[in-house]
């Protein structure tokens, strides 16, 4: 125990990659979307289609740069896409 709680220190004054800011950006003929902005209008149009923001307990997103589109579902239950 006491060595688990020596690497969780260490990484925490140090960094790890769970702590290192990201950005994520899709690229697909000319076009960039930042994963972030993605997820945003994801969240947005999932609520309008009936989500409240405390339901919200997985997202799985799909990317389909060739078709123009984001394809989600959330919790399992609503789906739904927004264009690329």
């Amino acid at each position: 125990m006491a060595r688990q709680s020596s690497v969780k220190r260490a990484l925490e004054a140090t960094g790890s990659f769970a702590s290192a800011q990201k950005n994520i950006v899709v690229q697909f003929q000319n076009k960039d979307r930042n994963t972030d902005e993605l997820l945003k209008q994801i969240k947005e149009d999932a609520i309008l289609k009936g989500v409240s923001e405390a339901d919200f307990k997985k997202v799985d997103v799909y990317v389909k740069p060739e078709e123009q589109k984001v394809f989600y579902v959330v919790n399992d239950e609503v789906n739904g896409s927004i264009d690329f």
